[in-house]
């Protein structure tokens, strides 16, 4: 087994590399760093996927641009995500003898601020143009393989993931958590499902090595979800701060969110989502079942030298 790995510096990457290379598999990395095969970009010539590509065995396609990077524009999610999967997926394809695990979000499926249960029979509908990527960056990738009669590519659905050095949402609260005042976040009680991003590099293993054939989509999340609340206390005992979340009313809640213009990260925090991992579970894989207290060790192992 040869295995490219894209985005191999990357937040879930570097866990994937990590745990391959514990497993003595033989690894092809590419990202925008010096130190890997530079990564092509969704315009380059069709020879520079096709090298990429070459005498692996199996891809697990972790590059892309995450929602985190405010100042994007639709066409360049679609370009990174979408295009670029798209090009990758045909060359990988063609060449390539073994299985294409493409790593996706529950955001091709629903929005932020959704409500939902979701697993793999879930319909999708993205609410933003991060979502919509995605989405059309699944639908690229099983569409490649099929073009060639292969059925040996499947999505992995992720919902948020931390861990040292996570990004987005969670960092947010982390900070949001790092303060001796007490916090009026006790009302919010809607649980969310998370996945350590261990377990995300576990399933990927899982995906590229069980004997079964691949369903077209899976979901990962730890189990059981989490309530909001709880990922910020948990947040605090790892900073050192006393818990004191005071029970609020959301309706006021809601009004000072809005008048600071977070309005839209407010509904976020509100929305229940949840992940259902159960066809994941059912062949095997393992979910995490400890995610307060990692996520307390995160915190407490925070680089004390950069702002929380």
């Amino acid at each position: 087994m040869k295995v490219l790995v894209t985005g191999a510096t990357g937040f879930i990457g570097r866990q994937v590399v990590h745990l391959l290379r514990e497993a003595g598999v033989e690894l092809r990395l590419a990202s925008r760093q010096p130190d890997t095969m530079r990564m092509p970009g969704y315009d380059a010539p069709a020879e520079a996927f096709l090298a990429l590509t070459r005498d692996v065995t199996d891809v697990v396609h972790c590059a892309g641009l995450n929602n985190d990077q405010g100042n994007a524009a639709e066409a360049d999610f679609r370009a990174a995500n979408a295009q670029l999967s798209a090009r990758l997926a045909h060359a990988a394809a063609t060449q390539a003898s073994g299985r294409f695990i493409h790593l996706s979000s529950i955001r091709a499926v629903i929005g932020a601020r959704a409500s939902a249960t979701i697993d793999e029979n879930t319909i999708p509908d993205p609410q933003d143009a991060y979502g919509r990527s995605k989405r059309e960056a699944e639908i690229a990738v099983l569409g490649a393989y099929a073009s060639h009669g292969r059925a040996d590519a499947a999505i992995l659905r992720l919902p948020p993931v931390y861990g040292i050095g996570m990004k987005g949402n969670l960092a947010t609260l982390m900070r949001l958590a790092n303060t001796a005042l007490p916090m009026p976040t006790g009302a919010l009680t809607a649980n969310r499902s998370l996945l350590s991003s261990q377990s995300a590099a576990r399933a990927v293993w899982h995906l590229l090595c069980h004997s079964q054939p691949l369903r077209p989509i899976y979901l990962a999340s730890d189990e059981p979800p989490v309530s909001v609340a709880a990922v910020i206390g948990a947040f605090r005992r790892g900073l050192g701060r006393p818990t004191r979340l005071m029970t609020v009313p959301a309706g006021p809640m809601r009004t000072v969110a809005t008048l600071l213009g977070e309005r839209m990260f407010w509904d976020s925090l509100t929305a229940t989502q949840i992940c259902d991992p159960s066809l994941l579970a059912s062949e095997g894989w393992a979910p995490e079942t400890s995610t307060l207290e990692r996520l307390t060790e995160i915190a407490r192992l925070r680089d004390p030298r950069r702002p929380v």
